[in-house]
């Protein structure tokens, strides 16, 4: 069994209980590092990564999943992780965001709406010679290579 599986399978039993909880994923790096991204729809405490940690690890150790020694970190995704799940977008509703799409342009703009196939954000576009206005553009999910929240500091 594929390890990365086996270890979703694991976290998904742990927060099985907790709908605010969910999985966005998990990556076995080659330096035997394995990252396990939890996240919750208000955020995800550091006692439920400890928890997930205690019960992966438990799992892992008593099946003998990984044979050498490996490094576990259980985390919320990072603040320079693209977006990966439809839900993580829904929780960023109201910060602004940066696009990287198929084509190689770039938008950002504030995420106003999300649905399953596209999203809508409100972005300043100027024109040459004019003064910048404020439009809502919807873009397609197809369209898009990668989505980060920007962080303000105002």
């Amino acid at each position: 069994m594929q390890v990365e599986k086996r270890v979703a399978d694991l976290v998904e039993e742990k927060i099985a209980d907790r709908p605010e909880l969910f999985l966005v994923e998990v990556k076995m790096l080659p330096n035997n590092k394995l990252i396990i991204h939890v996240d919750g729809d208000e955020g995800i405490s550091i006692q439920d990564c400890v928890a997930i940690s205690r019960h992966v690890g438990f799992h892992l150790e008593e099946e003998n999943t990984i044979e050498q020694a490996y490094n576990l970190e259980v985390s919320s995704p990072g603040v320079g992780e693209p977006l990966k799940l439809l839900r993580q977008y829904n929780k960023n509703i109201g910060r602004t965001i940066s696009i990287k799409l198929v084509g190689g342009q770039k938008k950002e703009g504030k995420l106003l709406e999300v649905t399953e196939n596209k999203l809508l954000i409100e972005e300043s576009v100027k024109e040459k010679g004019k003064k910048a206005t404020t439009v809502q553009t919807e873009v397609a999910f197809n369209d898009i290579l990668e989505t980060s929240v920007l962080i303000s500091f105002k």
